[in-house]
């Protein structure tokens, strides 16, 4: 029976013809997996419930180890924890490395956790190991994802005496279309099927718009419309939204996010405590990980303490005659990681001027997360919004998996007859996607904090005489140029016409539906034709693992000759 819980199907596998069912014969629940931490949740008949292991935990932390012949996670064996990232046998973090290659700064900031990541820096999935029987055990996040997903799994199932099959997962903001079908893969293989993925601040909006009803509701009231400003940061990831919300329906009217989190805080304190760590822990031995490991527990320990006392002592013999023996002020860990904190407070001014909206707009601030008890964090987020006191309705741990517990159910076609279910959620496009035009500049078709479903297009026109064909580029991101944005697919354009430079129209649309499955329609407009060339219509992201340099590898083979340029609009200059 061990061995079948942790059987982790081929990610291969398709779920495709599944997504189209419209019946959910259960109630799916609802996942946050966290960088360091998880939980689950489901809707019982009249309200979220939050489930607990063996260990009467509902938080479990977020890893698993490799040590033995069948991997386990964290779901039920927590106290290992500490003794397994000691021995370089456990694999954490995955949340920061799925979906992302190895020039990605995120990858390379974790080389520094204790298990083998190496990079070839050219634009592939990085090298990813565990160290059992003095052996590099090597793996991938989606499969590290995947064994942990069916521990959840099997939790749930004895929890709830039926088979769970559907799930709402929370993820960060700044997560690209590519990570998602990272996600979307690692839960096929763990045999489970995505109903919604849900950016974390959109699921505390949710939960925030159901207590908004309820408490119009008792209050014989049909609820005005309150502007909310939720500031989540984990180990992770640091999020910023902010909703109307009304009657249970919680429009998103901006989305900020960022990979600074815990994790960037831990590393700054790491090396302010060992200014030579990363040359001390370079060549991954046996000794160097449980080095490594007993400063980054130390460190984190020390971490949790300054939340609540002003300093603390950090005391750890790192072996080989090197020990760390200091005192450590609050305002020192706090000045450490000046530049993490001021990234925290650009997000949320970022947020307040794209939703167009003032500090005083605001009726409610949250701060969830784990890293919302940082007394800096909160003090940052009060000073912004002009605040004094936070919004207080929420457990901070528990406000994201409740929110996806809650779109579980709404996703599922359940009915409450109190009405608690009656919620809608309006989502916005996290991050701008459009194509590479003008150069190697990136032009947005659909521009961040849309809200979706959505459909737009622009039209484009050749850079060359009797240019026959265009080659389209669509990226995700929010920077002006193409090579800092996630590339998430490419394909060719063919049968222009043999005219000079400027007078085709390439017409490129981009729709989002209701499901947030982004297709891209390309093609050109030849007026009066008998015949036009037929349209493309491409789902997005095609590139896979290894392809994230094909851009790269396309320009070299042919240059510039089939690039674009944006038809500029009457009036435009």
């Amino acid at each position: 029976m061990a061995e079948q819980a942790y059987t982790v199907a081929s990610d291969s596998e398709t779920t495709g013809e599944e997504k189209t069912s419209p019946a959910f014969p259960e109630i799916a629940i609802g996942l946050d997996i966290g960088t360091s931490q998880c939980s689950v949740a489901v809707w019982n008949g009249s309200q979220v419930e939050l489930l607990r292991n063996t260990r009467n935990r509902k938080l479990m932390r977020s890893y698993v180890t490799f040590k033995d012949e069948v991997p386990a996670g964290g779901v039920s064996d927590e106290l290992a924890h500490e003794y397994d990232m000691l021995s370089g046998a456990a694999i954490f973090n995955m949340k920061r490395l799925i979906g992302r290659v190895d020039t990605d700064p995120v990858v390379h900031a974790s080389k520094n956790l204790p298990f083998l990541v190496q990079t070839l820096d050219i634009g592939v999935r990085p090298f990813i190991a565990a160290l059992v029987n003095n052996m590099w055990r090597s793996t991938t996040p989606e499969e590290v994802l995947a064994i942990f997903l069916v521990e959840l799994r099997a939790m749930a199932e004895i929890k709830l005496r039926r088979p769970v099959r559907n799930v709402v997962l929370t993820i960060p903001v700044s997560f690209s279309r590519f990570q998602l079908t990272r996600i979307e893969r690692a839960c096929a293989m763990a045999g489970l099927h995505v109903l919604r993925l849900m950016p974390e601040p959109t699921a505390v909006a949710l939960l925030y718009a159901q207590q908004q009803q309820q408490s119009a509701d008792e209050n014989m009231g049909s609820g005005s419309e309150k502007i909310a400003l939720i500031f989540n940061m984990g180990a992770g990831y640091c999020d910023v939204a902010l909703t109307a919300t009304a009657g249970g329906v919680s429009q998103i009217k901006a989305l900020a996010g960022s990979t600074v989190g815990g994790e960037d805080l831990l590393q700054n304190l790491m090396r302010h405590l060992l200014p030579n760590m990363d040359d001390l822990f370079s060549s991954h031995g046996i000794e160097e990980i449980k080095r490594m490991g007993l400063l980054r527990v130390a460190t984190q320990d020390a971490i949790h303490k300054l939340s609540s006392e002003m300093s603390v002592r950090i005391d750890v013999d790192l072996g080989n005659g090197s020990k760390i023996s200091k005192f450590v002020e609050r305002a020192e860990f706090e000045e450490v990681n000046k530049e993490v904190f001021e990234k925290c407070g650009t997000l949320i001014k970022r947020c307040l001027r794209d939703a167009k909206l003032e500090a005083e707009d605001v009726h409610d601030v949250i701060i969830v997360g784990g890293c919302s008890y940082i007394p800096k964090v909160r003090n940052i987020v009060m000073s912004i919004c002009k605040r004094e006191e936070f919004y207080s309705g929420m457990n901070p741990l528990e406000a994201a998996v409740r929110g996806a517990a809650l779109e579980g159910a709404v996703a599922s076609g359940i009915s409450d007859p109190f009405g608690s279910l009656d919620l809608l959620t309006i989502q916005a496009t996290p991050l701008s996607i459009g194509i590479q035009a003008d150069g190697s500049n990136f032009v947005p078709i659909i521009h961040q904090n849309t809200t979706t479903p959505v459909r737009k297009e622009q039209n484009f026109t050749t850079v060359h005489d009797n240019q026959a064909e265009a080659l389209i580029f669509v990226y995700e991101g929010d920077k002006k140029t193409v090579e800092d944005n996630h590339l998430l697919g490419y394909f060719k354009i063919t049968g222009i016409p043999p005219v000079p430079k400027g007078v085709p129209e390439i017409n490129v649309c981009m729709d989002i539906d209701a499901s947030n499955v982004l297709r891209v329609f390309a093609g050109v407009i030849i007026p009066g034709a008998k015949c036009p060339p037929p349209f493309m219509e491409v789902r997005m992201p095609t590139v896979d693992d290894g392809h994230a340099w094909s851009a790269q590898t396309l320009h070299k083979a042919y240059g510039s000759t089939l690039d674009l340029v944006t038809v500029k609009k009457k009036g435009q200059h």
